[in-house]
């Protein structure tokens, strides 16, 4: 399935449901993540990372995955997508169904091998396999790279530009259909992003992807503002800010989908979701989730006496 925007629109990913709940020590019972997951469709959400397959050893939280896809997959123009970090992850998503997957491969040598007990290069090598899988097995499947550590890494600190542009350009050549940049320890800020994207695009065109960006920081909608600027359409969210890598330090809090919307349609460019639902949303996540703290400045505050979605304001 292929919700991509034209340009006079963007996508908003919804990786809640696996980046955001990998973050939390509680586990939302599956009932409860199948309800969050219907209320993001009816607000008009089009692309959702429902889960990970990786071992509910490492991540209890979701260890429904393969119900979550399975269940996702009934609700109609719905892109479902799933992480997959290994060869093993792209069997059993494969199997699930999932439209699309995304693989984590960090920039950083330090963070991937404690993220996942890899270097770049055997990272690499399984991203070929996976490839050659997907093409044998599953060839309507879409396989996004996500470059972690894009901006720089906790554990390493500054991560050389060229070898992001290099590692972009090395999972092209592995077959991928897009490579994303990813923000995972909120080091970014908005002159970074805006050359490194252009950088990117510059090497690998169409195949350039979401923008996964952190607002642990702050800098969250100032970093989008800047990949959309340079011509970035796809950008990954969590309802509530919840999220962050368990396996890099420091590494909390995607940008808010609410608030994400909320500058889009301000700017009246159309994000196809209906706020005011999408903030409705929030009352499943925190159903399934108890106590944990939910974030975000648009739901706090409310939306602005006569504001109209997709209407230019300012």
């Amino acid at each position: 399935m292929d919700n991509r925007p034209a340009a006079s629109e963007v996508l908003i990913s919804e990786v809640g449901p696996r980046d955001g709940l990998q973050s939390v020590k509680t586990i939302m019972p599956t009932p409860h993540k199948l309800r969050w997951i219907d209320a993001l469709h009816a607000a008009g959400v089009r692309e959702i990372e429902v889960g990970s397959f990786v071992s509910p050893k490492l991540l209890p939280q979701l260890a429904d995955t393969a119900e979550a896809v399975r269940h996702a997959l009934g609700l109609p123009g719905l892109t479902v997508m799933a992480l997959a970090p290994n060869l093993r992850g792209a069997q059993a998503a494969m199997q699930a169904g999932a439209h699309k997957i995304t693989i984590p491969v960090s920039a950083s040598q330090a963070h991937s091998l404690a993220n996942v007990r890899k270097t770049r290069e055997e990272m690499l090598a399984d991203v070929r396999e996976i490839v050659s899988l997907r093409n044998r097995s599953a060839p309507g499947m879409k396989i996004e790279v996500g470059i972690s550590t894009a901006f720089g890494c906790t554990l390493q600190g500054i991560v050389p530009e060229d070898e992001v542009v290099a590692l972009a350009a090395a999972c092209v050549a592995a077959g991928v259909d897009e490579v994303g940049l990813s923000d995972t320890t909120g080091y970014a800020n908005p002159a970074q992003v805006r050359r490194l994207f252009r950088r990117v695009r510059a090497e690998i065109g169409d195949a350039t992807g979401a923008a996964h960006l952190h607002n642990t920081r702050g800098l969250g909608l100032a970093n989008c503002l800047a990949a959309y600027e340079e011509g970035v359409r796809t950008f990954d969210a969590s309802l509530g800010g919840l999220g962050g890598c368990p396996y890099a330090p420091g590494a909390s809090g995607n940008v808010v989908t609410e608030d994400l919307v909320f500058m889009f349609e301000a700017m009246g460019v159309r994000t196809g979701i209906d706020i005011a639902r999408l903030i409705d949303a929030r009352a499943p996540l925190r159903d399934g989730l108890g106590n944990e703290p939910l974030y975000g400045m648009t739901p706090d505050a409310g939306l602005p006496k006569g504001f109209v979605q997709g209407a230019v304001h300012g």
